[in-house]
């Protein structure tokens, strides 16, 4: 499929919007807020994964599950990074986004070196709150050793 650059202007803002949405998200993720970072999925997002048999419906259910694996890194003395990049957009008639992203998980050991621990890629469904800020509505995470 060819590609074609997008218009400069409102959609270059938008991808600058969106990219800041995900380094704010990743950062409270990576800092270890899962209640934070819940809020930055709706109500009743959904966040599925080819790793996990089900997926995590609602905030409460995936802040719940974030906040098990970030202390399970904690007693493993793992610090663990999300690096998301080369994004993609595409603006819904509806306002809302489909995004797809790259997505690096990177450990590193207390007093070790980092390794790219994941690959995988991430697709998501992101819309408008009603004060205008952007939550995920729907997240797939594809592992690619998983594919």
């Amino acid at each position: 499929m060819p590609y074609s650059a997008p218009a400069t202007g409102g959609n270059t803002a938008l991808y600058a919007e969106i990219q800041q949405f995900y380094a704010h998200q990743m950062h409270l993720l990576d800092g270890g807020d899962a209640d934070a970072w819940a809020q930055t999925f709706t109500p009743d997002g959904v966040f599925a994964a080819n790793a996990h048999p089900q997926p995590a419906v609602g905030r409460e259910t995936i802040r719940a599950a974030a906040s098990k694996v970030k202390a399970q890194h904690a007693e493993e003395g793992l610090q663990v990074r999300h690096w998301l990049g080369m994004m993609d957009i595409t603006e819904q008639p509806d306002g809302s986004v489909l995004a797809r992203t790259y997505a690096l998980i990177i450990n590193t050991p207390r007093g070790g070196q980092a390794a790219v621990s994941l690959s995988t890629t991430c697709d998501d469904l992101l819309v408008r709150d009603e004060n205008g800020a952007w939550l995920v509505a729907d997240r797939k995470v594809v592992r690619d050793d998983l594919r």
